[in-house]
C-alpha cells in the first residue's frame, strides 16, 4: 500500500509517496515531521528572513539537509570553539553532516530558507511541529 501525504500530517512508518518540494516549499513551520520511521525521519523546515536553525551537534545522528528555496550560510566544526564558515547552499544544494559535527545554517537573506532535513536515526518524537525557533528551543531544554 503507498499513500500520498495528503492530510499534512506525520505519516509515521508507513510506506509513502512524497512531494518534497511541495511539502518543503508550503510549509509554514520552523520545523514539522512529516514521515518518521524506526531508522530515519523526514522533516520540512522554513527559516524565516535572518533566522537560523541554531548551532547544534547530534551525537549519535546523521543529518541530510537540502534547500529547496532560498540561500542558507552553513557552519561546521568538530567543537563549537572550531564552527567557521563552510559555504552557501541555494536551491538543489545538499548538506551533509556527519554525527558529532557542530553546525548552523543562517538565512541571510530577505525570504524564507525551505530546506527538508533527513536525520538517521530519527531525532525527534513523531508528529513533532515547532511553530518557531522559540517553540523548538523550548521543546530541547
Amino acid at each position: 500500500m503507498i499513500l500520498k501525504n495528503e492530510q499534512n500530517s506525520d505519516l509515521g512508518n508507513q510506506p509513502a509517496i512524497i512531494n518534497i518540494h511541495k511539502e518543503t516549499c508550503k510549509n509554514s513551520y520552523f520545523r514539522k515531521a512529516i514521515w518518521t520511521g524506526e531508522h530515519l525521519q523526514v522533516t520540512v523546515m522554513s527559516i524565516p528572513a535572518g533566522g537560523e536553525i541554531g548551532l547544534e551537534m547530534h551525537d549519535d545522528v546523521d543529518q541530510f539537509i537540502r534547500v529547496e528555496y532560498g540561500v542558507g550560510s552553513v557552519y561546521m566544526g568538530k567543537t563549537k570553539q572550531d564552527v567557521k564558515f563552510f559555504g552557501n547552499a541555494n536551491n538543489n544544494y545538499a548538506i551533509l553532516i556527519p554525527a558529532g559535527t557542530w553546525h548552523n545554517i543562517l538565512n541571510e537573506q530577505n525570504i524564507p530558507l525551505k530546506v527538508y532535513s533527513i536525520y538517521a536515526p530519527p531525532k525527534h518524537p513523531i508528529g513533532t511541529i515547532h511553530k518557531t525557533k522559540f517553540d523548538a528551543d523550548l521543546a530541547e531544554e
